[in-house]
């Protein structure tokens, strides 16, 4: 696993992260996050309605951006240790 597609782990959780060397910043998976802290079991439903909460109320999102696609691995137990 490299730091471009590490798994970050929260609350013995994992969330997907990808650094962007060039812009040096960290992008987390935001529906990975929402599933760690509202304990939802349908992060994508919680974050489609919280966009339209939030665009209702005036705040300002990108209408352009849709769902996008995050690579990263994720981190396979080893069951053999014992």
């Amino acid at each position: 696993m490299t730091k471009e597609t590490a798994i970050k782990l929260f609350e013995s959780r994992q969330v997907r992260s990808l650094w962007d060397s060039e812009k040096e910043k960290w992008f987390f998976s935001i529906t990975d996050i929402i599933e760690v802290l509202t304990e939802t079991d349908r992060p994508r439903k919680y974050w489609s309605d919280l966009k339209s909460k939030l665009k209702k109320e005036g705040s300002e999102l990108s209408e352009k951006i849709g769902q996008l696609k995050m690579a990263a691995e994720f981190l396979i137990p080893n069951h053999d240790d014992k």
